[in-house]
């Protein structure tokens, strides 16, 4: 199972957004404190929508605490600071990658540790970042095109027609 970590995330909406990201792909949602708001708040449900109440959902108490718990994570960090490009990279499908604030992303701290798993989503020239909930978006997708999708499902139905053959 893929896992989406987000590292002291600040925007309720962001959060629930992300949250019905990994309800749609089968993802477990981690989120390290400290949180900018309250789960249980209105904003992140009415993000999630009715999707809420089936995230596979972790929380930790801090980055060390998230370590202690899941010592074999391959952890890969999403960050504009980074010397690879998000599709260079083969996830597996255990993958963890992690997310930081949306004020400030991940410290340089941390990422110290991960240069080799530290990935980014290219962009034109000067743009400091993308909204957090769509480069989620764009790097779990990867990581599912990578394993060819496996488990969901790839074709829709039309609701009042049929596709002509």
């Amino acid at each position: 199972m893929l896992n989406i970590v987000l590292l002291e995330p600040e925007i309720p909406a962001n959060t629930g957004n992300i949250g019905r990201t990994c309800v749609a792909t089968g993802s477990r949602l981690h989120l390290i404190k400290p949180l900018g708001f309250d789960i249980s708040e209105k904003a992140v449900r009415r993000a999630g929508m009715d999707y809420w109440k089936d995230i596979d959902l972790h929380v930790y108490e801090n980055f060390e605490d998230f370590l202690n718990q899941n010592p074999d994570a391959k952890l890969y960090m999403a960050t504009t600071k980074a010397e690879h490009v998000y599709t260079e990279v083969e996830y597996g499908p255990d993958a963890y990658i992690m997310f930081g604030k949306e004020s400030a992303g991940i410290p340089e701290e941390i990422l110290m540790n991960y240069r080799e798993t530290c990935v980014r989503i290219p962009m034109m020239g000067e743009t400091r970042s993308l909204n957090l909930s769509n480069s989620v978006a764009i790097m779990v997708y990867e990581a599912l095109r990578q394993g060819d999708f496996a488990s969901m499902k790839l074709a829709g139905e039309l609701h009042r027609h049929q596709w002509g053959e």
